[in-house]
């Protein structure tokens, strides 16, 4: 039986080949965009996608570097017609996921602090 998502797919099987992420989300939001100009006509269901890529293989280099290694991996499906249109990506190493992970239980233990003081 065919995959109703074969993009998303390519896009899991490809990343996942050749980075190796230890996180791996992608989030197809090409339903969010069918009514967009661009993609009148279209009749792919998979077109936009936010992806969030954590690896050991973008340690040292630049966000625009990161986001050109996806893009290069990804580079037929978004030169044909009816493939991919765009893609928001977060891309960071293990370390910055840990940090981000840190900050967010911080900022959330402190607005948690602030609901019970006012409640108080």
């Amino acid at each position: 039986m065919a995959s109703s998502t074969p993009i998303e797919d390519l896009m899991r099987s490809r990343i996942a080949e050749k980075l190796k992420p230890t996180t791996l989300d992608i989030h197809n939001d090409s339903h969010l965009h069918a009514h967009h100009a661009a993609m009148e006509g279209s009749q792919s269901k998979e077109t936009h996608f936010r992806i969030v890529v954590t690896s050991d293989a973008f340690r040292g280099k630049l966000q625009a570097m990161r986001h050109r290694m996806i893009y290069g991996l990804l580079k037929d499906e978004m030169a044909r017609d009816g493939g991919i249109h765009a893609i928001q990506m977060k891309t960071q190493t293990p370390e910055e996921e840990a940090r981000t992970k840190e900050l967010e239980k911080t900022d959330v233990g402190q607005i948690v602090s602030e609901i019970e003081e006012k409640s108080v």
